[in-house]
């Protein structure tokens, strides 16, 4: 099996190679890898923070395992040319539209929780997002009113097809978990968000042997920290979930514990951490590693098919914890390395 390694920019290629420690002690000889620039790096090397080599490899592979993109550096760049395109351009032109960030608290992170420990403990939901349609990919861009003066322009829109695509894959994690379905919208005031409501309901009736509710997205983020423990699934479109994933994973302790998949509809997945690339601690080796190794025991559960393996790294990941093993993020001292170090010794 094939996996495309995509390390980035800042503490990506940091994180990346601790997870390929981790793959290779479960995997052997199993895997194979190529890697290729990305991002801000893939600018340097291509003059595009997508090569054409990189989208290659990506499409030829069976999953990515993506670092993180982002240099400031090339903030002054065309919108098409600075790092960040490189993430959307690969759901676009690899159709990954579903992803999946599980936020889950592990005991030993309580007091890294920004909420209390009594609640920050009933944390272990899964945020379904789209990551194909909404304001990031709809049209854009800068024009001039009557009166003279500039206005940015973002178009929202998801048409019944797309919506009920990730309706169906938020009430089939929620059947593989506890069976409750969260959809999160703003069908109060937005057109988009009434069809989005409208679509999942006329899905539901496939399901009736799960629990839907509606909630909007403001509400949403106000109940993540009130009471988190009473979402099982969420689902949700692009810009809501992008939010929402990244205030669930505060409450989880740290952006640097969450790990993410993005799947197409055959399950072929990119795998990435939430966080960003961390500029002003790359190579210092600060950066949590964590994150980026269970988005490799995604990539292994969800693309690979091997649930065991899975299951090993997470486990051990949990046992490197409860040694008392912590990053910076984590209010500890442990370096990218040493924290690796401590999961392959559970290993």
């Amino acid at each position: 099996m094939l996996i495309a390694l995509l390390p980035g920019d800042g503490i990506g290629p940091e994180v990346i190679v601790e997870a390929r420690r981790v793959l290779d002690a479960v995997c052997g000889d199993a895997l194979a890898y190529e890697e290729a620039p990305v991002g801000a790096a893939g600018y340097r090397a291509e003059g595009h923070p997508l090569p054409p080599a990189t989208l290659a490899l990506a499409k030829r592979a069976d999953a990515v395992l993506f670092g993180a993109v982002g240099d400031p550096s090339c903030d002054g760049l065309e919108r098409h040319l600075r790092p960040e395109q490189a993430i959307l351009g690969l759901r676009k032109e690899l159709a990954l539209f579903a992803n999946l960030r599980p936020a889950k608290l592990f005991p030993e992170l309580a007091d890294a929780s920004a909420l209390r420990p009594e609640v920050a403990k009933a944390i272990d939901l899964m945020i379904v997002r789209e990551t194909n349609g909404d304001v990031y990919f709809g049209e854009k861009g800068i024009r001039t009113t009557p009166a003279g003066r500039r206005q940015g322009y973002d178009i929202m829109s998801y048409d019944e097809d797309e919506v009920a695509r990730i309706a169906r894959v938020g009430f089939e994690t929620a059947k593989a978990r506890r069976g409750k379905l969260c959809s999160v919208d703003k069908a109060n005031v937005l057109e988009t968000s009434q069809l989005w409501r409208d679509v999942v309901i006329e899905i539901a009736a496939d399901y009736p042997e799960i629990e839907l509710s509606h909630m909007y997205v403001d509400n949403a983020a106000m109940q993540l920290v009130r009471d988190p423990g009473q979402f099982d699934v969420i689902v949700t479109g692009n810009l809501f979930g992008d939010i929402l994933s990244d205030q669930a994973s505060m409450c989880a302790g740290s952006i640097g514990m969450l790990p993410s998949a993005t799947l197409d509809v055959n399950q072929k997945g990119l795998y990435e951490p939430i966080h960003g690339s961390a500029p002003d601690i790359a190579g210092q080796g600060k950066a949590n590693p964590l994150a980026t190794i269970l988005s490799a025991a995604m990539m292994l559960r969800y693309s690979l098919g091997k649930d065991a393996a899975a299951d090993r790294i997470e486990a051990a990941v949990a046992a490197a914890l409860a040694a008392g093993h912590r990053t910076a993020d984590l209010g500890g001292t442990t370096t990218t390395r040493d924290m690796a170090d401590a999961v392959l010794a559970a290993l």
